[in-house]
């Protein structure tokens, strides 16, 4: 990587190529923590968190280092692209910030994108002026679709959100980095480093990722070791991998090899 290796989202470059959730943690404190030690830059939170007073939630923003960081409100929760235009307006109108990782989610069992809906309630927002992060299913013809209404980038998930089942989706996400020149976010369902570092090696251009750190045994060494993963996936793209082979390649060259006579001839 070089220095001038950035994330650029909405003209806007970021050193991190790791985004961070807001959700699970235990308390406001380790949220904080994790989010230092992953090294992002974006991170998102639920608009519902931050309109309501609930325990868990009030203060949630005054944890967050908003001048450091920038905040991608997100519509979690919304299952019509109704609702998502309307919860997006309200984040706007309660943080200022015009970002938004834009979710409609209908299916409440594996929380599957409805990529009709989000396609249309991206096309209003990006008209009133957001910067819309989509998250949605790999399809690479909604992706050119996304990309055409306006988006700043596409987000396709690599297994079902808080699974931890990995990057399930690895042929269709190359797909969509195929299909698109906005960048390509990975998110939901990644479960341990390797599978961030998959994700970059397969050219997305950031990750996103919540429950796998918020859940780990230790959340802020997690966080440390899903930062450098992204750098190693990262790299590991720029510097291109070598040819997959259906045979075996020695590593060193075969001429002028010292051979003994074969085992079935008596040594002098």
């Amino acid at each position: 990587m070089t220095a001038h290796d950035s994330l650029v989202v909405a003209g806007r470059p970021f050193a991190s190529r790791l985004m961070l959730g807001t959700g699970k943690f235990r308390d406001h404190h380790v949220m904080r923590d994790a989010i230092a030690a992953s090294g992002a830059q974006i991170v998102t939170v639920a608009i519902r968190r931050v309109e309501l007073n609930a325990p868990g939630h009030e203060g949630l923003l005054d944890r967050l280092d908003l001048d450091r960081l920038q905040l991608l409100p997100n519509t979690a929760g919304c299952r019509t692209a109704a609702e998502a235009l309307r919860v997006a307006r309200l984040a706007r109108a309660l943080t200022g910030v015009d970002w938004v990782k834009l979710e409609v989610i209908p299916d409440a069992r594996y929380l599957l994108p409805d990529s009709l809906e989000t396609l249309r309630a991206a096309e209003v927002l990006v008209g009133e002026g957001f910067t819309v992060l989509p998250y949605v299913q790999p399809d690479a013809v909604l992706a050119r679709a996304l990309q055409a209404a306006g988006c700043a980038t596409v987000m396709p998930l690599g297994s079902p959100i808080g699974s931890g089942r990995g990057l399930l989706t690895a042929a269709l996400v190359r797909t969509v980095v195929e299909a698109v020149d906005v960048p390509v976010v990975v998110d939901a369902g990644l479960g341990v480093p390797s599978d961030a570092a998959q994700a970059m090696e397969l050219g997305a251009q950031a990750v996103l990722v919540n429950t796998a750190v918020a859940e780990a045994h230790d959340p802020v060494g997690m966080a440390a070791a899903f930062g450098l993963a992204v750098q190693a996936g990262r790299a590991g793209f720029l510097a291109g991998r070598m040819e997959v082979r259906d045979h075996a390649s020695p590593s060193s060259p075969v001429t002028g090899v010292v051979r003994l006579p074969d085992p079935e001839v008596p040594l002098p």
